[in-house]
């Protein structure tokens, strides 16, 4: 039986899952690889604090470049998280010849084209199931699952503590501030929330989907990233009314120009699946040319559920040391074969858009919002209107056909510059995902 060496790099809440399942289920995963898979070392950032899983047999020292180029490691899995040492850490074991599994979604996102090919050139394997979604094995799926397919686009919940506050903020008398301090409060977000609420993690996912499903080089560049901040509690009870829910969604979409790459909160039809993905809880849709849509849902985060995909990089890592196969590209094809495609601008975005305007209670106010979407070629598909006679006010309530969103934009400021509005305008975006 082969024998293959890990060194850990951290073991906080994912390290420790995942060292966890290697001890559980030792037997299964040495039937299922031919390997006798151990832990030599891990590196730690306090040696004197206690671990939360079972460490005995493991050499713990607080150097990650000493475990990236230990003799007695084979495959290094950086666990660690962060674009500053990670980085050098990784760099150091695959020119080391080491194989790396990483959870790093912020290290493949802005450094992965340059280690990628750099693992490549050294004939080291690089694995990231872990890096997108937790538990759900949507990198595979996208590798080898639809590898006979063409993707049009990929669609998904990919931010826990986003869908966690949208579920929250659904239920009566609850608005974006005090859910958010209750996700702090259970540990969903961050102290400083900015990297969740603001997109930036659900970014540096989508730019890995989309590199994997479309076979492109690892990118944010021109990406549009919005978070959640823009949503109240009003639009989400509107979007019911219209018979949506609002989700912080990654789309990745192909098109004959390019790429649509954005991270955004959207209204989503409440007849699909993905907008019945709650809590914080992970799904993502995919769209091949030959199967059709897939979902692929779980949960996207916590020690044994990422853990479980650590582990599955492992596996795969370890049946190729014992074939002889450490050559199988990363992103499903060689770094010197990616397309470049470039990414779209989001003025050449094409969605449906909902709009929420206070108004004037007066005649002629609908005529002229009417009239300046009507000018940029853009149709009112629904309305709803809800008058307050006391204030002589009214709430309008407005989804478009789906258009080019620099029209919208267009329409939009036109609009805003109406002295009918009492306040300024709400607007998302109605991702329909077909």
């Amino acid at each position: 039986m082969t024998s293959v060496r890990l060194g850990f790099i951290g073991l906080g809440t994912v390290g420790c899952g995942t060292l966890t399942i290697l001890r559980d289920n030792a037997a299964l995963l040495a039937q299922r690889t031919g390997c006798h898979i151990t832990v030599s070392v891990a590196a730690v950032r306090d040696l004197s604090r206690p671990r939360t899983c079972d460490t005995q047999g493991i050499r713990l020292v607080d150097d990650p470049i000493a475990v990236a180029t230990a003799q007695d490691v084979d495959v290094v899995v950086e666990l660690m998280g962060g674009t500053g040492l990670a980085v050098e850490v990784v760099r150091a074991a695959i020119n080391a010849g080491k194989h790396v599994i990483t959870a790093n979604k912020a290290l493949l996102a802005e450094h992965g084209n340059a280690l990628l090919s750099l693992a490549e050139t050294k004939g080291v394997m690089v694995a990231f199931e872990a890096s997108v979604a937790g538990g759900i094995p949507i990198i595979k799926a996208l590798k080898e699952g639809l590898s006979g397919n063409q993707i049009n686009w990929v669609a998904g919940i990919i931010n826990g503590t986003c869908n966690y506050m949208l579920t929250e903020m659904a239920k009566p008398g609850k608005d974006f501030a005090p859910v958010l301090k209750e996700a702090q409060r259970l540990g969903y977000a961050e102290a400083e929330p900015s990297f969740d609420i603001d997109g930036i993690d659900a970014s540096h996912k989508l730019a890995i989907l989309a590199s994997v499903a479309f076979g492109v080089p690892l990118s944010r560049q021109g990406m549009l990233i919005e978070g959640i901040t823009m949503v109240t509690a009003a639009d989400i009870a509107w979007a019911d009314n219209l018979g949506y829910k609002i989700k912080s969604l990654g789309i990745a979409r192909r098109r004959a120009s390019g790429i649509e790459l954005r991270v955004q909160s959207a209204l989503v039809p409440k007849s699909k699946l993905l907008a019945n993905v709650d809590d914080v809880m992970n799904a993502v849709m995919v769209n091949g040319n030959a199967v059709g849509t897939t979902l692929y849902s779980g949960a996207g985060a916590g020690g044994m559920p990422t853990g479980s995909a650590v582990v599955a990089d492992i596996v795969d890592v370890c049946i190729a040391m014992r074939s002889g196969q450490v050559t199988r590209p990363a992103l499903g094809v060689p770094m010197n074969a990616l397309a470049a495609l470039p990414i779209l601008p989001s003025s050449q975005i094409q969605t449906a858009y909902y709009l929420r305007l206070d108004v004037t209670d007066a005649p002629g106010v609908l005529a002229k919002i009417s009239a300046e979407l009507a000018n940029e070629g853009i149709s009112i598909e629904e309305m709803r209107q809800q008058p307050d006679s006391e204030k002589s006010a009214a709430t309008l309530v407005l989804l478009t056909n789906v258009v080019e969103e620099s029209a919208f934009m267009r329409a939009l400021a036109k609009i805003a510059a109406l002295t009918d509005l009492r306040s300024p305008v709400a607007w998302l975006r109605v991702e329909h995902l077909s």
